[in-house]
């Protein structure tokens, strides 16, 4: 039987006087035998609530079912990350075959991440009263049709489309990859690695795009690095649908459930504000201008409003006892709260900086999209070695000096950026730079889900994955449009006659890159700060 009541849930470093109260039926459900809470010098890690239905589920499953697990979540994630890397390298050459006007040139690659963004908490949420496999499936299926669909585009209209319902369909695999990791890995080292390899697929998969797109686009065409694409998608699916653990029992009442264990009006609300705010921050890294516009000021004003309505309204609904999207009380949990801003900024930094270094290479040091792609390759090897090393020791270590040491090094980065020449060799500081730049992502994708998923009940991990990917989604978003604007404002204001000159671009970068090195020292004192005492995550539980 579901229990109303609320359970505390705490993280290693507070106060056993502040629990972290968490309310609701489905959107954050729990069952009668709640939560353990931890002493506040309690050494174990973070944990979830157990019942004995996760003990059910969690039953050991034959290495075949576990590899195919594996293998699928981690080639789903990959596959969308390399989609961008394909879009990100080819498009100046698919803009020139679609005539693509200059004003919604970046829509390719932002139209994704705005869609995808606005639709993680809805699916999230309906993923837990479906189950994660269905939801997966859907999402692996009609992600292969609009990634084909994409190399097929003839106009520049139809690729924009495409490429938004392709963000919708990465909606459905995202935060279901995340609840059957939960579901089939049990805490500890399995977990820890599930996550990594999860979160190395990200990386990995960009920069394969990158050579990918740079290939094609300079060979056999930049289509075909969609149809290679869809082809991947389609083989993961059969896969899925083939080897994936069934629902540890049958879906019933689903129809009531979707009514009334959703909490559909604060997902409106967020979803409408997330999805406005990133519309209007992909307007302004197109044309920082535009942020002047009647147009673009309304959309943000309204944004900006939705906020406190929906702050209003899920705490109401916590009062109450009802289903609330991302209860209030989740915020006043120190841990959780920093973790959060951390990704958001994590992942804005390591977007910029990974569109600048191809910008930098391209636009001011004009060597070909081919040449990029290679300039790319160290940083998979350092993505899936960050990945390999968190999984094998995010139990072994305090979290905070692990994701402090990786947001470091992505601080360095920027800094080499900042003051790189364009006359200066590749291995003078571009390579390091690209090589170090996402081991701060890929070293905090492990120790946030571990800490995300622990704060949400087993029942809603997939509005668990929804959380992490819409925070880290639209940090990208943010990072890219807030150094989008420095860098434009800067070129605009510097001596050169020539705006587009790689001498008068540069300026702008050089800016953007000091601005985000300045973000990512803010992030590594904010988890020295906010982190202390979190000690170890993913540990075994007995």
């Amino acid at each position: 039987m579901m229990s109303r009541t609320s359970p505390s849930i705490e993280l290693v470093g507070f106060p056993t006087s502040t629990p972290l109260s968490v309310t609701q039926p489905s959107s954050v459900h729990t069952k009668d035998d709640g939560a353990q809470s931890l002493a506040e010098d309690d050494v174990q890690p973070i944990i979830a609530p157990a019942t004995i239905a996760d003990i059910e589920h969690l039953e050991p499953l034959n290495k075949r079912t576990t590899a195919i697990v594996l293998i699928t979540i981690v080639c789903v994630t990959m596959i969308s990350s390399m989609l961008s890397g394909v879009t990100t390298i080819a498009l100046p050459t698919m803009a020139r075959d679609l005539n693509l006007a200059p004003s919604v040139l970046l829509w390719p690659i932002s139209v994704y991440a705005l869609t995808c963004g606005c639709t993680l908490l809805l699916l999230g949420s309906v993923s837990d009263v479906v189950g994660s496999k269905p939801m997966y499936l859907t999402g692996c299926l009609l992600q292969a049709g609009f990634t084909l669909a994409c190399g097929l585009a003839q106009t520049g209209t139809q690729l924009i489309v495409f490429r938004a319902f392709a963000g919708v369909a990465i909606s459905f695999c995202l935060p279901s990859a995340v609840s059957i990791i939960t579901s089939t890995f049990p805490q500890g080292k399995s977990r820890n690695i599930a996550f990594a390899s999860m979160g190395g697929g990200q990386p990995i998969g960009f920069s394969f795009g990158l050579v990918l797109g740079g290939v094609f686009t300079d060979t056999i065409g930049w289509r075909w690095g969609f149809h290679i694409c869809a082809i991947i998608n389609a083989v993961v699916f059969v896969a899925a649908f083939l080897g994936l653990p069934k629902l540890a029992a049958p879906q019933t009442q689903v129809l009531h459930r979707l009514k009334t264990e959703i909490d559909w009006m604060g997902i409106a609300l967020g979803s409408t504000s997330l999805a406005l705010l990133s519309y209007c921050f992909a307007l302004i890294s197109e044309e920082t201008h535009k942020i002047r516009e009647p147009t673009t000021l309304g959309l943000l004003i309204t944004a900006i409003s939705l906020i406190p309505a929906f702050i209003l309204w899920v705490g109401r609904q916590e009062k109450l006892g009802r289903p609330a999207i991302i209860p209030n009380s989740l915020w006043r949990n120190r841990i959780f709260s920093v973790i959060c801003i951390g990704v958001f900024i994590t992942w804005g930094v390591f977007n910029a900086i990974e569109t600048y270094l191809t910008l930098f290479f391209q636009d001011v040091q004009k060597i070909s999209a081919l040449q990029t792609s290679i300039r790319f390759l160290p940083a998979p090897v350092s993505g899936a070695i960050a990945n390999v090393v968190m999984g094998l020791i995010a139990h072994r270590v305090r979290a905070d000096y692990a994701v402090t040491i990786g947001v470091s090094l992505t601080t360095v980065a920027a800094l080499l950026m900042g003051v790189i020449q364009p006359e200066w060799s590749y291995w003078a500081c571009a390579f390091l730079a690209v090589f170090l730049n996402p081991i701060g992502a890929d070293a905090l994708f492990t120790v946030s889900n571990l800490v995300i998923t622990s704060v949400f009940p087993s029942r809603t991990q997939g509005l668990a994955g929804g959380v992490f990917n819409t925070v880290a989604q639209i940090g990208k978003s943010v990072g890219l449009a807030t150094s989008g604007v420095i860098a434009a404002s800067i070129t605009a204001q510097s001596k050169y006659h020539e705006k587009e000159s790689p001498e008068a671009l540069m300026v702008g970068f050089k800016a953007a890159f000091w601005y985000l090195f300045a973000l990512s020292c803010a992030t590594g004192g904010l988890f020295v700060w906010g982190l202390r005492g979190i000690g170890k995550v993913g540990m075994k539980r007995e």
